[in-house]
């Protein structure tokens, strides 16, 4: 992100790629049976779904009916690919058909960090230009969870990682345990939306196109998860940092703070996100990054009585918060 000029893109043009899903969670969660709601329920839509073929079966066989075909087309109006080689080569090949889906859903093996598959919507010019990352949606086993945090590394980033949160299983613990579950997941993510389910049943609105990997559309459902105090206790190893300035921040000094934050410590930052004010500019600020990749756009204007708040947050490990926090404050403008 060089500069401003160069990285913000228009709302319209955002808003007219294509929406991709990111499904993950670790193995037995019930991404299958996510899946398989969305692909079967009657909603009028057509989804792509991109699959790994590799460990878990993302589709029973029942329904990925075709598969020795790439793209096939199902009875329901759902189109279905499944993965053989490059996800961004699926990606390219999807885009060639558009028009003939509404959306696409990737769907990640149980024991895969989902870094790589989001990097995917920065790193490759044409994918990027084609879809937009909607958001990560992360099934976790409420019975389980526990366990696989102190065990797993992958189910910890899938945590971090996720927008979306589906805490499923819900009935096979106690009340005392679920809201303990909940705790942990907090601990680690604290701005995802949650939702307690039972079989994955959730209203396919509360994870598909919620444009939730938009950092402006959770502040609007809830404005309060970047501010102090709000995160709860954190994770041993898995730190949320954040940070706010009562106003606009500097361009010229934001951007290259934000790029240098990013280059050097980005293996250790599995997500980061921020809205910000920019003087005598209208528009939010939005930006959103994974690991050193970045991505930002002007989102929507601030409202007239809006206070112009700049905030952002980052998820990592060995993150120096008060570096961060340093750092973003020194770009107050």
């Amino acid at each position: 992100m060089p500069d401003a000029a160069t990285d913000i893109a228009e709302t319209s043009a955002e808003t007219a790629k294509i929406p991709v899903t990111v499904l993950t969670g670790y193995l037995g969660a019930g991404k299958t049976t996510l899946l398989n709601r969305i692909l079967t329920e009657n909603h009028g839509k057509r989804y792509a779904v991109i699959v790994n073929e590799f460990g878990e079966i993302g589709i029973d066989n029942d329904l990925v009916v075709g598969a020795d075909e790439e793209v096939f087309e199902m009875n329901n109006g759902c189109v279905c690919c499944t993965v053989r080689g490059d996800l961004i080569r699926i990606m390219d090949g999807l885009v060639k058909r558009r028009g003939k889906f509404d959306a696409i859903i990737v769907e990640t093996t149980g024991l895969a960090d989902p870094a790589p598959v989001a990097q995917t919507f920065f790193v490759d010019q044409d994918v990027g230009d084609a879809a937009r990352l909607d958001a990560v949606v992360t099934v976790a086993d409420a019975k389980w969870l526990s366990d696989r945090l102190r065990d797993a590394p992958e189910a910890k980033n899938q945590i971090a990682f996720a927008d979306v949160i589906l805490l499923n299983k819900s009935d096979l613990v106690t009340p005392a345990d679920l809201d303990r579950v909940e705790g942990e997941i907090r601990a680690i993510n604290p701005y995802a939306q949650l939702h307690r389910t039972q079989n994955c049943a959730v209203p396919l609105e509360a994870v598909l196109e919620r444009n939730a990997f938009d950092l402006g559309r959770i502040l609007d459902v809830e404005p309060e998860f970047l501010e102090e105090g709000h995160h709860h206790h954190h994770d041993a190893d898995m730190q949320s940092v954040s940070a706010k300035i009562e106003g606009a921040v500097d361009p010229e000094r934001f951007m290259p703070w934000i790029s240098n934050l990013t280059q050097e410590q980005g293996p250790d930052i599995l997500r980061c996100k921020g809205i910000v004010a920019f003087p005598d500019e209208p528009k939010r600020f939005v930006f959103q990054g994974v690991h050193m990749i970045l991505d930002g756009d002007l989102q929507g204007d601030w409202g007239a009585d809006e206070a112009r708040v700049s905030r952002v947050v980052f998820i990592g490990r060995n993150l120096d918060a008060e570096a961060i926090r340093a750092g973003f404050l020194a770009c107050r403008a």
